[in-house]
């Protein structure tokens, strides 16, 4: 059975940091792009990082980069997420979502409908 069950979500202050798992069981990241998305409440889901599943190609989107990192255990299946510098914007549902896929691109930051694979989602809220 697919599973992708993320982790590590919960109320920090603005300038703190989380760091966000994602455990996938029922198949091998080998192959598989992981996508970090988010959800605030309004607001249509964005893709937050990728990344491949071969090369450790990376994506970020521009309101996140140098301050999220993403990194891959293929030999634990999991994918973190580190967050860094928390904003009150940042405050969000986030998902991880895997697709299969040969050379991964920055599309992938906007492919949520495209996913293979999702995740049911963990909370970070950033609030004092």
């Amino acid at each position: 059975q697919v599973q992708l069950v993320e982790s590590g979500g919960g109320l920090v202050q603005p300038g703190g940091s989380l760091s966000l798992s994602c455990a996938v069981s029922g198949f091998s990241l080998d192959g598989y792009a992981i996508v970090w998305f988010r959800q605030a409440d309004g607001k249509q889901r964005e893709g937050v990082s990728c990344i491949s599943g071969s090369d450790g190609d990376t994506y970020y989107r521009d309101s996140v980069k140098g301050r999220f990192t993403i990194s891959r255990d293929n030999d634990k299946n999991t994918v973190s997420l580190q967050m860094y510098n928390l904003k009150p914007e940042d405050t969000a549902v986030y998902y991880c979502a895997a697709f299969a896929v040969e050379t991964l691109t920055s599309f992938c930051l906007y492919d949520y409908l495209g996913m293979d694979y999702w995740g049911k989602g963990t909370l970070v809220t950033v609030s004092s």
